[in-house]
């Protein structure tokens, strides 16, 4: 039976890969600070720590699956939230890898959250092969990657996850339901910014892929080999929903709300491919952008 620890399990994508795993006969622990609550959103199978110390000494995770972190987009980024984000990141990892390094006993498969925030702004489409454009989102993906790197020195092979935006119930598709319901969601800024999207079912494949086939390693693109703009992803999620999607939200309105979270993660985009995980094989399931959302909203 594989043996999997995982961080950020009671988060979206890890709860989704918890219920996942736990189908398929793994056997599961979950590092969270509320061991309680996470009972109420994870299989009844899966075990809850609330410290690394609380593992045993005999304890062997033949997978390690780092998901947690801070969420980004939940309001402006002051100097305390993004101290926040290094700490449930970097430091975090830091503190996996210094626990792991002085087990007799090291994970075979590091698979470590990171996102195409690596990449920073740009309009031409980007693959794993390409360099990353300095900016907050840029710096904390790359130290977050460099710490999970470490991990090789103990023989593990490592894969890190740049996650695009994670459609399902919960998330960015959830916090932009309630205008559109409303007729009053639409592009922002000048709607030409990249949006690379991946459907919630695809994620979790992907970790189960990186899981089964050995020869996947490194920064791996998670998602959708058909990214669009904002203005197109608006008029799509209008269209699903039967609703006009063409009120705008200026620039000018996004900055004053939001201030750089809103430039980095609202007004600016990236035109990712999975180009990797394409070359190995991964079939996705959902690579058009109205099946998708169809499938979402109708669940």
């Amino acid at each position: 039976m594989t043996s999997i620890l995982i961080t950020g399990g009671t988060g979206f994508i890890g709860h989704h890969f918890c219920c996942a795993a736990d189908q398929l006969g793994m056997q599961l622990t979950v590092l969270t600070r509320n061991p309680e609550a996470a009972a109420l959103r994870l299989p009844a199978s899966v075990r809850r720590i609330q410290r690394l110390s609380d593992l045993e000494a005999g304890y062997v995770a033949d997978i390690v699956v780092n998901l947690a972190g801070e969420p980004l987009a939940d309001g402006r980024w002051t100097q305390r939230r993004k101290q926040r984000f290094y700490d449930s990141r970097v430091n975090l990892t830091d503190r996996l890898y210094e626990f792991f390094a002085g087990r007799e006993h090291q994970p075979k498969l590091v698979i470590s959250g990171s996102a195409i925030g690596f990449y920073g702004p740009g309009d031409q489409p980007v693959d794993e092969n390409s360099a990353g454009v300095d900016g907050f989102s840029h710096q904390l993906c790359k130290t977050w990657e460099q710490s999970a790197r470490r991990f090789e020195s103990l023989g593990c092979r490592v894969c890190y996850l740049r996650t695009g935006i994670v459609l399902g119930e919960e998330g960015a598709l959830a916090r932009m339901l309630p205008a559109f319901k409303l007729a009053l969601g639409g592009p922002i800024g000048t709607g030409e910014q990249g949006m690379s999207w991946i459907h919630i079912d695809d994620m979790v494949a992907i970790i189960l892929y990186c899981i089964n086939n050995p020869d996947v390693s490194g920064p791996i693109n998670a998602t959708a080999p058909s990214p669009v703009s904002n203005a197109l992803f608006s008029a799509a999620l209008g269209r699903v929903l039967g609703r006009p999607a063409r009120l705008p939200m200026p620039a000018l309105i996004v900055k004053l709300l939001f201030g750089e979270m809103g430039e980095e993660l609202l007004l600016q985009g990236q035109m990712v491919l999975p180009n990797k995980l394409l070359a190995a094989g991964f079939g996705f399931i959902y690579v058009d952008l109205d099946r998708a959302l169809k499938n979402i909203l109708s669940r």
